[in-house]
């Protein structure tokens, strides 16, 4: 049965996205608002599926208090990626420049202004990271970044970038670390296993510290969460 809603998931994300790509063209040629709002509903969809074919739901804890904010996000799976959208106003959401490149995909996030950079290209990296922040933040929209840069499998040792802080550093607005479980529940690149989802955004960060004690507090609230949301649902689902 986990297999056969695995794969009933899989078609209506295709379904989905495919119906989403081609009904939102018209989207590119308004105003981004209007693009952010479809990225918005497909992500809803997706989630509506997750739920009613996979048993998959979520749960949130605490809230964003202020959009003028970094929030830093762990990176179990592809959920995140798509809860964000619509758990988040409007987010501006880091990720690699060559995903911009990809026919459709590349073409949404560019007119959302999501904000891409090329990690190889180091302090420019960085620059171009700032300015579209900067950007993204005077217009009301929180920054979404993933601190490790990847995806990591629940119990993987922690292994935080510098380029949040620096991001932090440059800024200087709080930073609202967020914490999950769902490695637990999506696993690979197929199985999406019953249960809840649980979403905790923590106490932020606030302006003014270090770089070096920023990424350090940054990771010990970000991995004490995190390890309490598995261990929760990890007993969850043995009462399941």
């Amino acid at each position: 049965m986990l297999y056969l809603r695995s794969a009933l998931v899989l078609l209506w994300f295709v379904v989905v996205t495919i119906v989403m790509n081609v009904g939102a063209l018209p989207a590119l040629l308004l105003p981004a608002r209007v693009t952010l709002a479809a990225a918005d509903l497909w992500g809803r969809l997706v989630l509506f599926g997750l739920k009613w074919i996979a048993g998959l739901g979520f749960e949130v804890r605490g809230s964003l208090k202020d959009t003028r904010v970094i929030v830093a996000a762990k990176h179990f799976s592809m959920w995140e990626t798509i809860a964000l959208l619509s758990l988040l106003p409007s987010p501006a959401i880091v990720l690699k420049r060559s995903l911009l490149h990809i026919p459709l995909y590349g073409w949404y996030c560019r007119k959302m202004r999501m904000i891409g950079i090329d990690r190889a290209s180091g302090a420019k990296a960085i620059r171009a990271l700032h300015a579209q922040a900067v950007r993204a933040l005077d217009e009301g929209r929180p920054i979404v970044i993933f601190p490790e840069g990847t995806r990591k499998v629940p119990g993987d040792p922690p292994d935080y970038k510098p380029g949040v802080a620096a991001l932090y550093a440059r800024l200087g607005v709080p930073c609202v670390p967020l914490a999950h479980n769902s490695g637990l529940f999506w696993t690979g690149r197929f199985l999406r296993r019953p249960g809840t989802v649980i979403v905790e955004f923590l106490e932020p960060i606030p302006p003014g510290l270090s770089r070096r004690e920023f990424l350090a507090l940054l990771e010990a609230r970000t991995e004490e969460a995190t390890e309490r949301l598995l261990a929760e649902g990890r007993r969850r689902q043995l009462r399941g």
